[in-house]
């Protein structure tokens, strides 16, 4: 049957398939806007991010995906991979960290404030951001500094995992997100002037995508310092789990009502409550049905996301290294006390049975919570216990929302 399945899923469209193993939360988009203290728009980013640190600078002196880690299964998945920093650097990345929030105050937060946003409800982890408004090449774009060893886990999977990009970043160069390097016509190993307060040579290390629109320029602290950055201009908090009007709300008052607040968090999924009388004879149609029959309030997404880390929908049902098995991928034990027989087939529960397997991946889900938009990030967590995880999931969900609405 669930050869059957696979033969008429819908297909995802070309960048909803090309996404797989991708950047894990390249859809977000964040306006860190900051009242200007220049005028004249901002390029190639999306306005004037932050207060201007300079004068006009002039033009460029001469030149003188990795594939996501594989998912575990419902059941604690240990720590996330992690890849090792530049030599001297210390550990690099430890695991993919899915901002939830913004908080950007034109003047700086003062280390006070940072540990105030860590004391908030909810937030399991705050990072703050040097920025400012510069010139490069007669244009102005939106740069921040940042330790690369701890922003490099709020990048998208693909970023974090591109190692020469976090050493160059580390030895003083500065990168780019990718529509700033073909707009300033920027090339790996030139070097080009950035002015800030005052003017620095530094080279071009190489394009990515940061997850952060607007983001036009990353440097290094050093490079932030030298450029005259304002220090801790905005905070990113992942807070999962935690509604976003209370967050927002815990946030302002923790300030006193300072600085801007400003959502991550990508636009709710979609609920189909629905159910119909007939088999499902598509995955898609089983994903919907399921979420609407075992966890009302839960996306249909979600599942179809699950499904598509998992095993691609079916294509490799294991077992896994760890023992899961089947298109969901559950653990033996896991499956025992959350697996049911479902949509009228007959006989004990059946894990690589996808009727059987994707209605009891949905009540192990609502069960952890999946049910409500707060309780969301949390119950993936469940399914596998690592944050990467959870980005990578809503990431796709998202995609399919797009896709098939």
């Amino acid at each position: 049957m669930s050869r059957f399945l696979r033969r008429w899923l819908p297909r995802p469209a070309a960048g909803l398939r090309a996404w797989r193993g991708a950047p894990a939360f390249g859809v977000l988009a964040v306006v860190l806007a900051a009242a200007p203290l220049t005028s004249g728009p901002s390029q190639p980013g999306s306005g004037p991010l932050w207060p201007s640190a300079v004068p006009p600078l002039a033009a460029p002196t001469s030149p003188g995906p990795a594939a996501s880690p594989s998912p575990a299964s419902p059941s604690p998945a240990g720590p996330s991979p992690a890849s090792t920093g530049p030599a001297g650097q210390g550990p690099g990345w430890q695991q993919i960290v899915l901002p939830d929030l913004a908080v950007i105050e034109p003047h700086g937060l003062s280390l006070a404030d940072i540990g105030k946003l860590g004391k908030v409800g909810g937030a399991r982890d705050v990072l703050e951001v040097d920025g400012a408004a510069i010139e490069v090449g007669g244009r102005q774009v939106n740069v921040i500094g940042v330790d690369p060893q701890r922003f490099r886990s709020w990048t998208p999977l693909a970023t974090a995992s591109d190692t020469r990009l976090w050493e160059a970043i580390a030895g003083g160069d500065f990168v780019s997100a990718r529509s700033a390097r073909h707009l300033l016509r920027l090339h790996t190993g030139t070097r080009y002037q950035l002015a800030g307060a005052s003017r620095v040579t530094l080279t071009y290390g190489g394009a990515a995508t940061f997850g952060i629109a607007g983001v036009d320029l990353v440097v290094n602290a050093s490079a932030s310092a030298s450029l005259g950055l304002i220090h801790n201009v905005a905070a990113l908090i992942s807070a999962p789990g935690v509604a976003m009007p209370a967050l927002k709300h815990e946030v302002r008052a923790a300030l006193g009502g300072a600085g801007r607040v400003v959502s991550l968090r990508e636009p709710q999924l979609p609920v189909d409550s629905s159910t119909s009388s007939g088999k499902p004879a598509t995955y898609l149609q089983l994903f919907r049905e399921s979420a609407a029959r075992y966890c009302p309030g839960m996306s249909w997404t979600v599942l179809a996301a699950i499904g598509q880390i998992e095993s691609g929908d079916g294509a490799n049902v294991g077992p896994s290294s760890a023992g899961a098995e089947g298109p969901m991928q559950f653990l033996p034990s896991t499956w025992q006390e959350w697996g049911i027989t479902a949509f009228g087939e007959s006989g004990p529960p059946d894990v690589m049975d996808p009727y059987d397997a994707v209605p009891s991946a949905a009540r192990l889900l609502c069960a952890a919570g999946a049910g409500t938009p707060a309780g969301l990030p949390n119950a993936i967590l469940a399914y596998n216990h690592a944050s990467w995880y959870v980005a990578e999931v809503l990431a796709l969900a998202q995609q399919y929302a797009r896709v098939y609405g």
